[in-house]
């Protein structure tokens, strides 16, 4: 058990890591060609210096993504050799098809980053779109092969072997569309709001502020329709884990037992040994609306699957409860700023600007606590219904070490980023012209 820990550890690390810094990669691209638009319809200077600081930016995280994603694959096969000898054949085509957005986006950086003064101006522009396009197709790539691990599909599974493998099948599995479309906003609400709050902060201590409140601007508006398009694609998200992990929607909202108009919780502490929850505020029938479009529908309890096969219903619980609170808040911040726009007044209060550097991490945490909504809820299995995680995990000992090395490695890596930005914004404040 203490090599499948360590094993598990080290994933969750990793991914944990890595999910951060390839949602940024993905979204920050969108706000250069918003602001290198803007200064080729204005030709002001202000937002030919915004674009290459967030260019960058983008570089930045481009490389940062490109080191934690090549050691994730690695882990594949180095922690999951099992796993990996079944299921490459089956999902190897999302990865390989990621490989090549991947070059892609890395030929349209050279082009974008070196092209200033030096290619035609639609074409620079436009070779940024393309990193952008490229970064987001990477991320749902790499999700589809994940919601195969929810879904699996394209094969036939007869005693213990893999035949008849469809690879076009499989990723285009059952789930891949719900989490695409779900981790796809998430990524956009997180960034944007992420580095609308580091603007916000540049205002809030009066640096550079005409440059800071454009920047602001572009940020908080795409954050703005994410947040309000979220919940549609969590809806969406619900219903097709209902039908297809219904053992994952009851540790969602850790009901133990089967009930027809199931209440929704919000909030609450989770007694596991008996089999109840504590101090939550509990919706009737919105659960069985929200899972399957009637009030009265049959919701099923952990209660009616294997104890054996119940996810570890407390971390699941919490972190969707945080999943959801965050993206509520950052939603209802999302609405401030839109009112702001006809209360022109509230930009004046340094509480407004406050606000959204509060605002800042949250959506990062959401999406951490997403990510331990769909693996730990997927618990026992790392193909669901198929292999055991237990089942996949080398047999090589010492991976206690394996993950310490790691733990070391991507601390200085975080270190080192969160360096080259802070003096990227220190370098766009002392020069405001």
């Amino acid at each position: 058990m203490e090599n499948l820990d360590f094993a598990r550890l080290q994933m969750a690390f990793t991914l944990g890591f890595h999910i951060i810094f390839a949602c940024i990669g993905m979204v920050m691209p969108f706000f250069m060609v918003v602001s290198h638009y803007k200064y080729l319809k204005t030709r002001k200077p202000v937002y030919k210096k915004l674009t290459k600081s967030w260019l960058k930016g983008v570089a930045i995280f481009f490389v940062t993504g490109a080191v934690s994603g090549t050691a994730l694959s690695f882990e594949l096969g180095m922690l999951w050799p099992e796993f990996m000898k079944h299921a490459g054949p089956i999902i190897g085509m999302p990865f390989s098809l990621e490989g090549a957005a991947f070059f892609v986006e890395a030929i349209a950086l050279g082009f974008y980053l070196y092209g200033w003064d030096k290619l035609p101006e639609k074409f620079h522009w436009f070779t940024g779109i393309i990193i952008g396009v490229s970064g987001v197709a990477s991320g749902i790539l790499v999700v589809s092969a994940n919601g195969w691990m929810n879904a699996p599909s394209g094969f036939d599974y007869v005693n213990g072997e893999f035949t008849n493998i469809d690879p076009v099948k499989a990723f285009l599995n059952p789930a891949w569309f719900t989490q695409a479309l779900h981790m796809t906003l998430a990524a956009f609400v997180a960034t944007s709001f992420g580095v609308a709050g580091i603007h916000a902060y540049q205002i809030y201590k009066n640096r550079n502020v005409d440059l800071h409140k454009k920047a602001f601007k572009i940020t908080i508006i795409i954050g703005t329709v994410a947040a309000f398009l979220q919940p549609i694609s969590g809806d969406i998200s619900a219903k097709d884990v209902a039908e297809r992990q219904p053992v994952k929607l009851a540790a969602l909202e850790a009901h133990f037992e089967t009930q027809k108009g199931a209440p929704l919780y919000i909030g609450g502490i989770v007694d596991v040994e008996n089999q109840k929850v504590t101090h939550k505020i509990a919706i009737p029938k919105a659960l069985s609306f929200l899972a399957f479009g009637d009030f009265d529908a049959e919701v099923k309890g952990l209660n009616d699957f294997p104890k054996e096969e119940h996810p570890p219903v407390a971390i699941v619980h919490y972190a969707f409860q945080i999943m959801v609170g965050l993206g509520v808040a950052l939603m209802l911040a999302g609405l401030i700023y839109l009112i702001s726009l006809k209360k022109k007044n509230w930009e004046k209060s340094k509480y407004y600007w406050l606000l959204f550097v509060i605002m800042a991490p949250l959506g990062f945490v959401a999406i951490e606590a997403g990510w331990v909504v769909t693996e730990v809820g997927r618990q026992p299995w790392i193909i669901h219904q198929i292999m055991l995680t237990k089942d996949a995990v080398t047999p090589m000992p010492g991976m206690k070490y394996s993950f310490y090395f790691y733990l070391c490695m991507y601390s200085l890596l975080a270190v080192t980023v969160t360096w080259l930005m802070n003096r990227q914004i220190k370098a766009l404040n002392q020069n405001p012209n």
